[in-house]
């Protein structure tokens, strides 16, 4: 897939409509700065954008990822899948938001105990130096699984997203 490619047709789409990248993005709900990546092949839109921008230009979702017009249209089953597949990305990225949210959160309250216990000078006193100690190991911990976790969970989905994607070529 031609990121420059499918940049270019959704300029050309939007060029077509007459419509600026503020008013498409205000219809799509996100920023200018998201059209401006999309338009310039820097980024891809989200499986829900692709079908909302495929929808609005009256294009199949094929020809967006294409960056071309095609005579062959797409089958309900096929749009129906990419409805699917939008819906469980966005569950997923959810999901996953909240658990990050979490395990933050609770890094967080450690990082006050600490702060907490070290600025009444009690972190050189027993027991103080131990909850001092476990609170900052926790703290660490924590941070480091989250970024462990979000590198691997984000590689996950970004190897779905395209083994979905050439699937979806193939049906097309």
């Amino acid at each position: 897939m031609d990121q420059q490619k499918v940049g270019r047709f959704l300029k050309k789409l939007r060029s077509e409509k007459s419509i600026t990248q503020a008013e498409l993005a205000e219809k799509l709900g996100v920023s200018n700065r998201s059209i401006s990546r999309w338009e310039n092949g820097a980024t891809m839109p989200d499986f829900d954008y692709l079908i909302q921008l495929a929808k609005y230009f009256d294009v199949e979702v094929g020809e967006l990822l294409d960056g071309e017009r095609k005579e062959i249209c797409m089958d309900t089953k096929t749009e129906e899948l990419m409805l699917k597949v939008a819906d469980y990305n966005n569950t997923e990225r959810d999901s996953f938001s909240k658990r990050m949210c979490i395990m933050f959160i609770v890094a967080f309250i450690g990082m006050v105990i600490y702060a907490g216990i070290d600025l009444l000078g009690l972190s050189e006193v027993e027991p103080y130096e131990t909850i001092v100690s476990c609170a900052l190991g926790f703290v660490m911990g924590t941070l480091l699984v989250g970024v462990l976790y979000a590198s691997r969970y984000l590689d996950k989905i970004r190897a779905a997203k395209m083994r979905l994607l050439k699937k979806l070529r193939k049906t097309l």
